[in-house]
């Protein structure tokens, strides 16, 4: 056949024609310049990246009449055959094909022979991961002490099924995918050399559907070639390749923001109609959401966002007045909702129904803005008329616990709190809590059970021989005060904080049922406009959040 495809016509023949691979070719280079090239080298990476084309050079580049050298002269016999790949010293085996330990055992008998005209016998072993288990431990002691002739050079895609024991063998090349700014730059070069005129628009489309694939990206652009005329339309290069127009997904944002149901289904009923993929059309459409995203937040854009300029420039445009919140919302939704579109033996209702989904998400507010609304509503809420207890129904704060013990019986301060009351003034009344709170704070040390029953309780009277507690609280406190135990433990504190016995009185004093549940209600009311507030159900919207309680202070 007379027609040498795009792929081969234009492979490169020296390091410095390899597009996008610096890092490896730049390392070979200087090795061979200095004499360090290794007996055993492992090229991994994704498809069409170079991995065979880079062995090629490598193999001229040490067997050319004037090598080993890092610029192979490709006018020699040696690099004129492995150019033509009919080289006697270089062998090229497909490893899916050449991969038992019988095939193997044949190579390690080959090796013991010289070249036939160059320096050294090169094998190049492609798909080397397909070899068996059995090849490979065969292959395991000549790959390590190879005859000083002999140099291998393994390319593979799947590198996780090497064993181990051949890796640390072999000096490994990891190739990197080849951008799509790199690869429209080189078709272009391709298309011009070709007298092919073909829009920039499209070529960068060809480039991205290659997926980082150099050699996918030419077939590509061969396949548009042969079935287009000299100049190409974009057009014409979306049916040859049946590619989805990346207006499609403009046009489906914009039916979005404008929440126009009827547009979007009508446009997704004709990307259907046109035999697109709408698992692949619901992939792209997760993308465009991520893109939109990024260039709202506005931050390395030109680094994380890979689109030419015009579609930059028209996201641009389009998200100017959409919140980055709104944005956040859809991205999370489309990426939540791709694994029942994947699995979906109808993926056209599938998109359709999370397409509906979508226009029920209504716009966020922006978190700044949220937060000063929800503190408003708090204030609001707060200074709201409520109906209040009055002051002899409120429990009353527990003290805090102190640590210090009052001063010992019979010196000044017990003097001082046994001075006559009574008179209801309100240094009398702070003279009181004052004492209780101290004798609490014993009675904690010695019974935090019982202090913590006490906690709701007053000093109501303290005579010379008698004092009254007045518990606030239910039934069950008071019950539990009046225990023996614990009325035990109440007269010996009392007794050695006072110097002497005192008689003890416990009385209970029960909040009003009808006030309780007036306040409870209350309470209940302002909850339920709390949860009623809408800025409270776009909180839980935004963040996702589920409502645990809600606080009224």
């Amino acid at each position: 056949m007379s027609y040498l495809v795009l792929a081969r016509k234009y492979r490169p023949q020296t390091f410095a024609e390899v597009i996008q691979q610096d890092h490896i070719t730049r390392t070979l280079t200087n090795a061979i310049s200095a004499g360090r090239m290794v007996h055993a080298v492992l090229f991994s990476g994704p498809r069409g990246t170079g991995k065979t084309t880079v062995a090629r050079i490598l193999a001229k580049a040490m067997n050319c009449e004037k090598g080993p050298t890092p610029v192979p002269c490709n006018s020699c016999r040696s690099c004129r055959e492995i150019t033509a790949g009919s080289a006697v010293d270089v062998y090229e085996i497909d490893g899916a094909s050449n991969n038992s330990v019988d095939q193997i055992r044949d190579l390690r008998e080959n090796l013991r022979y010289m070249p036939a005209h160059s320096q050294y016998k090169i094998y190049i072993i492609d798909e080397v991961h397909m070899l068996s288990i059995a090849a490979f431990n065969a292959l395991l002691k000549t790959l390590e002490e190879p005859p000083a002739h002999v140099m291998f050079i393994f390319a593979t895609t799947e590198p996780q099924k090497i064993p181990v024991t051949i890796l640390s063998r072999c000096q490994r090349h990891d190739f990197r995918r080849i951008s799509i700014e790199s690869m429209t730059q080189h078709m272009e070069m391709i298309s011009s050399k070709e007298g092919i005129q073909m829009p920039s628009e499209s070529v960068w489309l060809v480039a991205r559907e290659a997926g980082g694939s150099m050699r996918d990206a030419l077939s590509l652009l061969d396949q548009v070639m042969a079935c287009c005329d000299a100049a190409v339309t974009h057009e014409q290069a979306l049916e040859v390749l049946g590619i989805m127009d990346r207006k499609i997904m403009f046009d489906i944002s914009e039916a979005v923001f404008r929440q126009d149901v009827p547009a979007l289904l009508e446009i997704i009923d004709d990307t259907y109609d046109k035999g697109h993929d709408m698992k692949r059309l619901y992939a792209e459409l997760v993308e465009h959401a991520r893109n939109m995203l990024i260039v709202k937040m506005g931050r390395n854009v030109d680094k994380l966002v890979d689109l030419p300029a015009h579609e930059l420039d028209r996201i641009k445009d389009q998200i100017k007045d959409i919140p980055v919140v709104f944005l956040n919302q859809v991205f999370d939704l489309l990426f939540r909702e791709e694994v029942a579109v994947k699995l979906s033996t109808q993926p056209k209702l599938a998109l359709e129904m999370v397409m509906i989904k979508l226009f029920q998400a209504k716009p966020a507010l922006p978190i700044e803005e949220l937060i000063l609304k929800l503190d408003a509503l708090q204030k609001t809420v707060q200074s709201a008329p409520s109906q209040k207890s009055e002051r002899s129904d409120e429990s009353p704060v527990t003290p805090p616990l102190k640590k210090n013990r009052p001063a010992a019986s019979g010196g000044p301060a017990i003097a001082e709190q046994t001075k006559p009351f009574g008179s209801g003034s309100e240094a009398a009344d702070k003279d009181l809590a004052s004492t209780w709170e101290k004798i609490i704070d014993i009675i904690s040390e010695a019974s935090p059970a019982l202090a913590t029953n006490l906690a709701h309780s007053t000093l109501k009277t303290l005579t010379d021989g008698a004092l009254e507690i007045e518990v606030n609280g239910n039934g069950f406190n008071i019950n539990m005060i009046k225990r023996k135990k614990n009325m035990a433990i109440l007269y010996k504190v009392v007794r050695d904080y006072f110097g002497k016995e005192k008689k003890i009185t416990v009385t209970g004093r029960l909040i009003a049922s009808s006030q309780t549940h007036e306040k409870k209600d209350m309470e209940n009311r302002q909850k339920q406009e709390a949860l009623n507030h809408p800025l409270v159900a776009d909180a839980i919207e935004i963040f996702n959040g589920k409502l645990i309680d809600v606080k009224i202070r």
